[in-house]
């Protein structure tokens, strides 16, 4: 008898499996066919679009949201999370998924596909994004770029930090955020080593360096957002070059001064990730379609992230918000990303036990 049921119990586990894959399957396997037209039709039907760590203030991703409640009828609901958590997150839902898209640090791209938690759509602008920066499936798109810079509060520090330099002979403490989860975080160590003489795979510079902020007592564990910035509890901190500028002008614009480090930072950008098992995928598809979109992509330089699509024209009054060109003159892009990769898969436990070690 418990044979029996034992047997009745794992035939029925297979069919659950079979019937989940094929309702995932049709998503997946016919969305390359499929005309925009058509994604577009089924995207209405669906209503709904379920985002992870793209909420509104992040990179003006409102205005992009709103777009598409306006345009396709789409409702939007997102969960402000980290690149790994996002991740996590479809993986652990598969089999009673609620998201649909994902906003991950373009290291984080990979890491999604290993995972098997990714489904391909490559949108009609697939010509116009560089190699480098897209899944040659299209498992992941990168949308905006961004630059590690650093943003001061002007109250509380009277000579902004112009370099690494002068953040070493300061005397204000300085948050850089949770490196043990946060790809923004993971940069910004990244920028940190590119900066002082290291690379993707040699972060040591970087590692001593924050590690000396930490014997001196001056590296923060608050997390790096507005609400922080605006009551005074970050004098210093490291963030994506389009948060900086946000923040600035959320806040103060007079309060707040933003600059790409002297000796070097690191140019990066973020990837659009499709749920495997997104409850709404043809919503997903057009989100990614419209974020590519001139449109989309002046949207997020409204948010001062630079579009990937280099041939956009963004509006006067847009670019001269922006951080003055010759700032980046050190600046580069990840030269070897299966190096960085791997350092970064260490980087959590490095940070634990080099850095955190001394503020314990």
């Amino acid at each position: 008898m418990r044979k029996a049921v034992t047997a009745r119990r794992i035939l029925l586990s297979i069919i659950v499996c079979m019937v989940l894959a094929i309702l995932v399957m049709p998503a997946r396997a016919n969305a390359q066919q499929l005309s925009l037209k058509e994604v577009e039709e089924r995207a209405r039907k669906e209503g709904m679009i379920v985002s992870v760590g793209m909420p509104d203030l992040w990179a003006n991703w409102k205005d992009t949201w709103r777009d598409l409640e306006v345009q396709y009828g789409l409702k939007h609901i997102d969960t402000d999370m980290s690149s790994a958590e996002e991740i996590a997150k479809f993986d652990a839902e598969k089999n009673n998924p609620t998201a649909d898209i994902g906003d991950v640090g373009m290291a984080f791209g990979p890491v999604a596909v290993e995972r098997g938690v990714t489904q391909p759509f490559k949108t009609s602008y697939w010509d116009e994004i560089p190699d480098w920066a897209k899944d040659k499936e299209g498992h992941w798109i990168v949308g905006y770029l961004g630059t590690m810079a650093v943003i001061t509060d002007k109250s509380q520090v009277k000579n902004p930090p112009r370099s690494f330099e002068d953040i070493k002979n300061g005397d204000y403490k300085v948050a850089i955020g949770d490196v043990t989860k946060a790809a923004q975080a993971q940069m910004a160590v990244l920028a940190t080593a590119i900066a002082l003489g290291g690379d993707e795979s040699n972060i040591k510079p970087a590692i001593d360096f924050f590690a000396a902020l930490a014997k001196e007592g001056r590296l923060l564990l608050t997390d790096v957002l507005p609400a922080n910035f605006e009551k005074g509890e970050i004098p210093v901190g490291f963030l994506w070059d389009f948060n900086a500028l946000g923040y600035r002008d959320q806040i103060d614009p007079n309060r707040f001064e933003v600059n790409i480090p002297e000796e070097g930072s690191v140019a990066s950008g973020y990837a659009t990730i499709i749920n495997k098992y997104a409850p709404h995928p043809h919503a997903a598809m057009l989100t990614r379609e419209y974020i590519l979109s001139d449109a989309g992509q002046i949207n997020l330089a409204k948010g001062y992230a630079r579009p990937i699509r280099s041939n956009v024209k963004l509006p006067e009054e847009v670019a001269k918000k922006m951080i003055p060109m010759e700032q980046y003159a050190n600046a580069r892009p990840i030269k070897d990303f299966k190096a960085w990769e791997n350092t970064a898969k260490m980087l959590p436990q490095i940070w634990q036990e080099q850095v955190l070690v001394y503020l314990r």
